[in-house]
């Protein structure tokens, strides 16, 4: 017996993949989620390998694995994906105090974030 399958939450024709935890800001992140967002993969994974943000090199594997779990788990063709999506989201801040002058304190915020990435595939106007 047991339980009923869950239905999949996304369509047949997208995929997806998600990175949870990033330290980083989610206002940063997204700066570098909204560069990829309505674009071509290949397009995409050129432009965050020669960005100069710091967290790029994070969201360009996580775009790899959208693509690797739309072509191995969905058999989506990879050179017809388009990002559908990409979403930053907040996680937990870490919170830290920093001795200052005068026997103060100041507090010192340590955000991180959550990255999803949906792709989906589209066929070619001919």
């Amino acid at each position: 017996m047991g339980k009923p399958k869950t239905p999949r939450a996304l369509p047949d024709n997208e995929a997806r993949a998600v990175l949870r935890m990033i330290r980083i800001s989610p206002q940063k992140l997204n700066l570098v989620a909204q560069l990829i967002r309505g674009k071509k993969v290949e397009k995409a994974l050129a432009e965050l390998e020669f960005s100069h943000k710091r967290i790029s090199g994070q969201v360009k594997k996580v775009l790899e694995s959208a693509i690797a779990n739309a072509e191995n788990n969905h058999g989506l063709d990879p050179d017809a994906l388009v990002i559908k999506e990409a979403y930053v989201g907040n996680s937990l801040v870490m919170k830290r105090f920093h001795a200052r002058g005068r026997g103060r304190s100041s507090r010192i915020l340590k955000p991180f974030a959550h990255l999803t990435i949906v792709v989906r595939e589209v066929e070619e106007a001919a």
